[in-house]
């Protein structure tokens, strides 16, 4: 249902007048150019990212910008909702943590969600999950007995993952938009293969594996839960010709970090390949967002590579895709 007064005629034309204030290529070699965290904020309030003094300031502030244009701009916002999922399932993981380890942890809660934070914490801290949506109620209740009785924090992160990736992609098929049930079951398909890479190298149980992994269109799970268990999964995923897997595990091959880039550009490249084309709908409001999230994505490593010392060319080989 459209906001009244908003039409998506509307936020095509806002977003595409916006998109020319996202960062560039040229943008993002003066950032690696950067020889210091001070030089890098300050190239980045140039930028109009805000007035903070700090790297993780500016992006706090253009992240609250962000989502405050796209309330104003969308006819309708729930169609984010599948994303802000992510924020639900991390603020959920957030409070559990913190009520088990007597810890304060208001300020690591993110915005905006699905779920109001002052529910996740009542729901949580009194150990009342009806108050949570029926997606994530019985999880969390689990997740909270394997914390409380076992300590076992993969266990409960694992339960309310699926959770969230369950619901992302009901979310995607119910919003109508094709690129948002692409760009789903890709994301849910490669959290399916981290999750089974790193449970390959710390040898979990087949239990385990049959909770986090969730069902996705072309994800055979009970060949990947096998393959696991047996220490063949990189040889399995490598037969594995959908969501272009094979490419993805020749890079695996490579190293960690070359398979998660890869990961990256793929998400992004599917919603360059939809979203800007798109002439009508959600799909530019959406790429607009995702446009914005790569922007971040890209400045934390620069940022990481700054304060290690990584080197201008090792920082480029770190580098994702942009939306612009």
């Amino acid at each position: 249902m459209e906001t009244l007064g908003l039409s998506y005629e509307f936020s095509i034309g806002s977003v595409r007048a916006r998109e020319k204030s996202l960062l560039t290529g040229t943008d993002i070699e003066q950032l690696v150019s950067c020889k210091n965290e001070a030089e890098l904020a300050a190239m980045l309030a140039d930028k109009d990212f805000g007035s903070g003094s700090t790297v993780d300031e500016l992006l706090a502030e253009r992240t609250a910008k962000v989502w405050e244009y796209l309330r104003s701009v969308a006819p309708d916002f729930e169609i984010f909702s599948p994303f802000l999922i992510q924020n639900d399932i991390h603020n959920i993981k957030v409070v559990l943590k913190g009520t088990m380890s007597a810890r304060k942890y208001a300020h690591l809660l993110l915005t905006p969600g699905t779920i109001d934070t002052d529910v996740i914490v009542e729901a949580v801290e009194n150990r009342k999950p009806g108050l949570l949506p029926e997606w994530v109620s019985a999880e969390t209740d689990r997740a909270y007995e394997l914390l409380s009785q076992k300590g076992d924090a993969r266990e409960s992160d694992a339960a309310i993952d699926a959770a969230a990736m369950r619901e992302m992609l009901r979310l995607s098929e119910q919003s109508g938009s094709g690129f948002l049930v692409t760009y789903f079951r890709n994301l849910v398909f490669y959290n399916n293969v981290k999750i089974a890479v790193r449970s390959m190298r710390t040898r979990v149980s087949r239990e385990f594996l049959e909770d986090a992994l969730c069902e996705v269109e072309d994800f055979r799970k009970k060949t990947v839960i096998e393959a696991t268990l047996k220490g063949s999964l990189i040889d399995e995923l490598s037969k594995f010709s959908e969501y272009d897997c094979k490419s993805a595990m020749e890079e695996y091959k490579k190293s960690p970090s070359d398979f998660e880039r890869f990961v990256d550009n793929r998400l992004i490249l599917i919603a360059r390949e939809s979203c800007k084309r798109a002439s009508e709908g959600a799909e530019p409001i959406l790429g607009y967002y995702l446009g914005t999230e790569a922007e971040k994505k890209v400045i934390h490593i620069i940022a990481s590579g700054i304060r290690t010392g990584a080197g201008e060319d090792k920082l480029r080989e770190r580098l994702r895709e942009i939306y612009g």
